[in-house]
């Protein structure tokens, strides 16, 4: 029998003050290769392969589960060789990967015939918030939301070409869970207000490449100040302001940090390099590109 393959790209969520609004594609894929099987075998490979579940409780086949128990489908058995090039654990999307990659496995395997769009609408229902999983299956910047009728509201832009990103990965893991830990269970109106004023700002100038709102426009109080103490440096990489640096965020929960910098002065990140040596962490420079689209699909391998 043939191969099927997916791969959904990594993701960063948030972007500063777009708390479970805002993703980003990332060009750090995870590919799977899948088809039918008497039994059930999952071979992990690649980076983090130790972290990935070899049996029944991996994420990617949980996540095809759940999508048969919700359309009353019976799931077969499958193969699925798992290559992974995300960091696990660092804020980079590795799980909305997963789940998105469970999901297209699940549609392809019962036939359920979905198009990209309903593939996003279940990803968001089993993840509950829609950034991640938004960026992981249409690519570009995205901004979502997700209606009263459960359906995720999505819609894409590009980063300037004379803009540039990279991902700052310690070499500690933060848990989601974690990092949802230390939030508080209410805001101020003040902090509210002062987060929604960014995330508009954040997008016109990324639309109108008006690069001296971005440090401004990247702020944000209802996350990454009750996180900082979670990932040391943080607060520093913040508020930094170096010639060619637009602005950086915590990647999601973290503990990586993605930075906007002007092209020509990639130089800026070994800076943040810098900060985290500084509180006794090693890290390393992710040099990535925003895709136009999410995940793919290939078919008669």
């Amino acid at each position: 029998m043939s191969w099927t393959e997916v791969r959904v790209p990594a993701t960063s969520a948030n972007l500063g003050p777009g708390f479970d609004a805002l993703g980003m594609a990332l060009s750090i894929y995870l590919e799977c290769r899948f088809r039918r099987s008497e039994k059930l075998i999952i071979t992990p490979s690649g980076r983090d392969a130790n972290m990935i579940s070899p049996g029944p409780e991996n994420l990617i086949w949980q996540t095809a589960l759940q999508v048969s128990e919700h359309t009353g489908r019976p799931m077969p058995m499958i193969e699925l060789q798992v290559n992974n090039d995300i960091p696990i654990g660092k804020g980079l999307g590795s799980s909305a990967a997963a789940l998105v990659a469970g999901v297209v496995i699940a549609d392809e395997v019962l036939g359920l015939g979905w198009d990209r769009h309903k593939i996003l609408d279940e990803a968001a229902r089993i993840e509950g918030h829609p950034d991640n999983v938004a960026a992981a299956a249409l690519g570009s910047i995205v901004a979502s939301a997700i209606d009263t009728d459960g359906i995720t509201r999505a819609v894409r832009m590009q980063l300037p070409a004379r803009y540039g990103i990279a991902i700052i990965v310690p070499d500690f893991i933060l848990p989601t869970s974690e990092a949802r830990a230390v939030l508080p269970q209410s805001y101020s109106r003040a902090d509210a207000v002062f987060n929604i004023q960014r995330s508009a700002l954040l997008i016109a100038a990324m639309l109108t490449q008006t690069t001296d709102a971005f440090h401004e426009a990247l702020m944000d109080r209802l996350h990454q100040p009750y996180r900082a103490r979670l990932v040391p440096g943080l607060s520093e990489m913040l508020e930094l302001r170096v010639e060619g640096l637009l602005g950086c965020a915590l990647s999601g929960a973290g503990p990586s940090v993605l930075v906007f910098y002007e092209r020509g002065h990639e130089e800026v990140c070994e800076q943040m390099r810098g900060i985290f040596q500084k509180h006794g962490h090693g890290s390393e420079i992710l040099w990535a590109h925003i895709p136009d689209h999410g995940y793919d699909l290939l078919q008669g391998l």
